[in-house]
């Protein structure tokens, strides 16, 4: 049976000898140890401490193997051997040369990508940290990274690329690439019918609209766009409500403009809830439409992840949302960093129920088609395919 080694980017610790571990990694895993026929593994580098989302795992609770690669080495020829296929990150410029050493290995090797150079150069230009010499440094370094990127990908055996920029980028560096929509949504956590029924006749009923955002408050994600979009639909005489989930470096200043413009009674800020048991059943139970505020064309799986509890999607039209909005329907995609844009699609989808309504299904019929387990399975199929 061939053996599958992933090299992954998920954070990992050691607490008192035992792995702490990335909740969302080990979901991913376990798939990959039930449909995998052969012996699985993972090799993820060591943090000197804790992080959010994660927990400690005893020993024989994974049907998985787990190697630790210490900080600042790379993986070279001796954490690959014996591996038949081996699947890494080629977001991450330090797993690139593994698509030479596996060739001349005769190993077989599939990159995963997420982020294209559009992406990476606006995360670096939000960076407030670096000064401008800095980022134009960092810009040079970037591109040469790019270079080596592309090479490797042309190596490499194959190529997954997360969401409609990544393939569009990359589908024409590697032949055997496939395009995937990572998220967490198992056909278990998808709205029901009785929900999508009791959601359609709210709408239709004319009910104030119910808004909803979760993800980490920070600038580079957009969060500062909220509260001005929410005293946007207050100047167009919009009755709504909005809850936001999640914590950041914002969330003092959106607990402040909240009360500077009068919005206590509509908007929320509820904190970081667990995914499955609480933010799940609460959109697809007290929601009708995700706002997002995000400016940067990765691969979100908050996208699909609101579009599965039977949720319409108003965005910034980057790359990623402007093309799932346009093979899915669910919703609209506005010009970037128009605030007032945002407040006048949500506005038009006030106007328009019965466009509401049809977004809300065509979002959940799209994210049905797209499940965590499908979108695993076709990734599995495609690395057997390797093997």
């Amino acid at each position: 049976m061939p053996s599958l080694l992933v090299i992954s980017s998920a954070p990992a610790a050691l607490l008192d000898g035992k792995p702490f571990l990335d909740r969302k990694f080990v979901e991913g895993m376990r798939f990959y140890a039930d449909l995998w026929d052969g012996p699985v593994s993972c090799l993820l580098r060591v943090r000197a401490e804790s992080f959010p989302f994660g927990r400690v795992y005893e020993p024989g609770e994974l049907p998985f193997g787990i190697r630790f690669l210490p900080s600042g080495r790379k993986p070279g020829a001796e954490d690959v051997a014996g591996q038949d296929v081996v699947l890494c990150s080629g977001d991450n410029h330090d797993y690139l040369h593994l698509a030479g050493l596996c060739r001349r290995s005769g190993q077989k090797l599939a990159f995963i990508i997420e982020y294209i150079p559009e992406t990476r150069r606006q995360i670096l230009f939000l960076d407030r940290s670096r000064s401008l010499p800095g980022k134009i440094r960092s810009l040079i370094w970037n591109v040469g990274q790019e270079i080596r990127r592309r090479r490797a990908f042309g190596l490499a055996d194959g190529l997954q690329a997360n969401g409609y920029p990544a393939f569009d980028a990359y589908a024409g560096v590697n032949a055997n690439a496939i395009m995937y929509l990572d998220n967490r949504m198992g056909s278990d956590l998808l709205a029901s019918r009785d929900e999508m029924a009791a959601r359609r006749r709210r709408i239709c009923g004319g009910a104030p609209l119910r808004l909803v955002h979760s993800g980490r408050l920070e600038r580079m994600k957009g969060s500062q766009d909220l509260i001005p979009v929410a005293a946007g639909l207050v100047a167009r005489g919009i009755d709504f409500e909005l809850d936001i989930f999640g914590s950041g470096s914002l969330e003092a200043e959106l607990r402040r403009d909240i009360a500077a413009q009068g919005l206590n009674g509509r908007v929320r800020l509820n904190g970081a809830v667990d995914f499955e048991t609480e933010l799940v059943p609460f959109a697809r139970q007290h929601a009708d439409l995700y706002l997002s505020c995000h400016r940067q064309s990765d691969p979100s799986c908050t996208y699909l992840e609101s579009m599965g509890c039977g949720l319409a999607v108003v965005g910034y039209a980057n790359r990623m949302w402007t093309a799932l909005c346009r093979a899915s329907e669910a919703g609209w995609a506005v010009p970037l960093g128009r605030v007032e844009a945002l407040s006048d699609a949500l506005a038009e989808a006030a106007s328009d129920r019965p466009r509401l309504a049809a977004c809300c299904d065509a979002a959940r019929a799209f994210a049905g088609g797209h499940a965590f387990e499908q979108e695993f399975g076709r990734r599995i199929g495609h690395l057997r395919r390797l093997a």
